[in-house]
């Protein structure tokens, strides 16, 4: 069985817990990070209003303003400080930056899948990303997978620990007791079968 998270409450059936972390004490507080998908919207002028993801060094790109620091930024202060940068082009521009997607905190902010799927890569986390989703992204198994020989593995008190993960059975089957809720810094290992 794969533990919860430290933050999460157990629930009855654990291909519906979400996992979701812990909720910031005050929004206003809340301050962007990397890997946060962000909409901004640019009142009266829909070609400017975009959704800008937050990238690695901090900073983000929109329509006339290019690669501007949002990391460590409250949403009102980027809001504001594009609306300062879009005056040069625009009369008296409102914007609004909302945080549509959260990216977990810390540098490991992501699921990494490696082996047989069709396309390993790093998926970026979000919460209540599951097995389903990630194997989604990354185009599913090969015809080599041995796709009920995967496993997870998880850091937990500073050592990895190893899961099973039955994803053939997710995939072909449906069996959706086979659907895991993933963490950030999860690794999921799909080997290929032996002939």
């Amino acid at each position: 069985m794969i533990p919860l998270a430290a933050n999460a409450q157990p629930a009855t059936d654990p291909a519906t817990d979400l996992g979701r972390p812990a909720a910031v004490s005050d929004a206003a507080d809340y301050l962007i990070g990397p890997g946060d998908i962000l909409q901004i919207f640019v009142w009266k002028n829909p070609d400017l209003s975009v959704e800008a993801p937050v990238r690695p060094d901090g900073r983000i790109t929109t329509p006339l303003v290019q690669d501007i620091q949002a990391q460590g930024r409250r949403p009102t202060e980027l809001a504001a400080n594009l609306q300062r940068s879009l005056s040069n082009y625009i009369q008296e521009p409102v914007v609004t930056v909302v945080v549509k997607g959260f990216a977990a905190p810390g540098n490991s902010a992501a699921v990494r899948v490696i082996g047989a799927a069709v396309t390993p890569k790093t998926v970026p986390y979000r919460a209540g990303l599951t097995a389903l989703d990630v194997l989604i992204d990354v185009g599913g198994l090969t015809m080599f997978a041995n796709g009920n020989g995967a496993k997870l593995l998880r850091r937990e008190n500073g050592a990895y620990q190893s899961y099973p993960l039955r994803l053939k059975d997710l995939v072909r089957s449906g069996d959706l007791k086979a659907n895991v809720n993933l963490m950030p810094g999860d690794i999921i290992r799909i080997p290929e079968r032996m002939f």
